[in-house]
This record gives C-alpha cells, sequence and structure tokens, in this order.
C-alpha cells in the first residue's frame, strides 16, 4: 500500500475542513482536531471498504478496485484510524471527550456499514458532523453544531447523484438545508461577540452562502452528474467558511480568520485528490 494510495483512500486533503469542527465548537485543543481528522479518515477508508464492489462498476480507478488497496487492508486503516480517534478524544476532552467520540465512531461506521443507501443515510452523516462539533467542548453552541448538522445533510443528500445526475427533490432538499445552515449560524453570529466580531461572522456566511450556492443552485437547474458531483465536491470544501463564520461570532476572530485562510488551500488540493 503505498502513500499515493493511502492518501487517495482517506480523502486526505478533505480532512482539512475536519478540525474546524471541534474549533467552532469552541476547543483549540490539537489533541481534539486530531480525534476527528482521524475518525474522519477512518469513514473515508471504511466507506470505500463497503462500496468496494459498487466502486467496481461505477469507479474503477479507486484504490480498492484498482488492486492499489487490498479490502483487509482498508478496513484496517479504518479500525486503526478509529482507535486512534477515540483514545485522543480521551486523553484530550476527557469523559466527556471520549463519551462523544465513542458516539461519533458508533455513527460512523453504522453509517458506512448499513444506513448510507437507506434514507436514515444523509440524517446519520448529519448526525456525525453535528457530534464532531460537540467534541468541542461542553460551552458548544447547540446552534453552531445544528447549522454544520444541516450542511452535511444538504452535501450528503446531494453526493446521491455524483454518478447517475441529481433530481428535482435531492436538489430542493441539498438547497433548502445550506438555507437552513446559513439561518442557524446567523442567529448563533448574531447573539454573540462584539460588532466587529459580529461583522466578521456575517461576511464569512455572505462567503459560504456564495460558494456553496452557486454550485448547488447550477447543479439543480442541470441535473448533470458532473455538475453535481463539482457541487459536492465544492460544498465539501464550503464548510470552511461555514465554521469560520461560526467562529467569529463566537468572538473568536483569530481562528475564523484561520479557517477563512484554509479553504482556498483545501480548495487547490482538492484539484489533485478528490473530496467526495
Amino acid at each position: 500500500m503505498d502513500l499515493a494510495s493511502l492518501v487517495q483512500l482517506v480523502r486526505a486533503p478533505a480532512a482539512l475542513t475536519v478540525p474546524g469542527d471541534t474549533v467552532a465548537g469552541g476547543s483549540i485543543q490539537p489533541g481534539l482536531a486530531a480525534s476527528s481528522v482521524c475518525l474522519y479518515w477512518a469513514g473515508m477508508a471504511l466507506n470505500d471498504y463497503a462500496d468496494r464492489d459498487l466502486d467496481a462498476r461505477e469507479r474503477p480507478e479507486r484504490p480498492i478496485p484498482s488492486g492499489r488497496i487490498q479490502p483487509g487492508q482498508a478496513l484496517a486503516v479504518a479500525a486503526g484510524l478509529t482507535a486512534a480517534g477515540v483514545g485522543l478524544a480521551g486523553l484530550s476532552g476527557g469523559r466527556r471527550g471520549l463519551g462523544v467520540a465513542t458516539g461519533l465512531a458508533g455513527v460512523v461506521w453504522a453509517y458506512d456499514m448499513g444506513l448510507k443507501d437507506t434514507v436514515l443515510g444523509p440524517v446519520a452523516m448529519a448526525a456525525a458532523r453535528g457530534l464532531d462539533v460537540l467534541l468541542g467542548g461542553p460551552s458548544t453552541s447547540p446552534l453552531a453544531a445544528a447549522s454544520v448538522a444541516a450542511h452535511t445533510l444538504g452535501v450528503t443528500t446531494l453526493s446521491r447523484g455524483e454518478v447517475n445526475g441529481g433530481s428535482t427533490v435531492r436538489s430542493a432538499v441539498t438547497l433548502a438545508a445550506t438555507g437552513v445552515a446559513a439561518g442557524l449560524a446567523a442567529w448563533h453570529i448574531a447573539k454573540g461577540g462584539d460588532r466587529l466580531a459580529r461583522l466578521a461572522g456575517f461576511g464569512l456566511l455572505a462567503g459560504y452562502a456564495a460558494l456553496v450556492g452557486r454550485p448547488q443552485l447550477a447543479a439543480a437547474r442541470s441535473g448533470d452528474a458532473k455538475l453535481t458531483r463539482s457541487a459536492v465536491g465544492r460544498s465539501i470544501i464550503g464548510l470552511l467558511p461555514l465554521q469560520a463564520a461560526l467562529t467569529a461570532g463566537s468572538g473568536r476572530l483569530g481562528p475564523a480568520l484561520a479557517l477563512a485562510a484554509a479553504h482556498p488551500v483545501a480548495a487547490n488540493l482538492a484539484k489533485k485528490v478528490s473530496p467526495t
């Protein structure tokens, strides 16, 4: 198993969107951010393990169907990263961190191994990302967690059209979820922080709406699989400005600007390794 194949298996560049969850949740602890990244990568590896037969038909270039990574190796990577993620959360966040990370890991495995292709799939993925925000600490704003969860619900719904194209219903759900995510974030920003932090928060939120909303609208109008795939990728990376807006709304401008600055880096890396 070579490094390039492992990077593709876990969608490594997309992990740049993950530490922002715990930051938006109020934490600046590297251990919790690392826990989130490990659990995210575990979910990506497990996803490819679970989808190996489907990918052999639809995406034969993926690491498992192409033969570059064996199914057992992918499963071992997923299990190892899960154990690392839960362990890091316990070390950094104590009993609470261990409990949240264990619940998050359970949702990730349930999604990949059973719920993904059911009506509960997008809900499970949204729950996982909401729990990731809550991993940030006991002072996490429920509005912040709900905003990230709503965004994730929309992206996961949209992703079901990556191969065969979108549908009117999925597009409507996606756009509605993005609107709810923006609305919850605006509520969170309006409630906290000083005037400068609120202004920055609303500015970053406007950037999120433009970066995510435009490709989603384009995909909704065309129904084309390629545009849908592009919208999914941009929406995944577009989580960064949403996290930045939520962080600014909590009065933490420094971390918010760091998250915003990470967006173009993540977008450039996504051109080399697909985040979807």
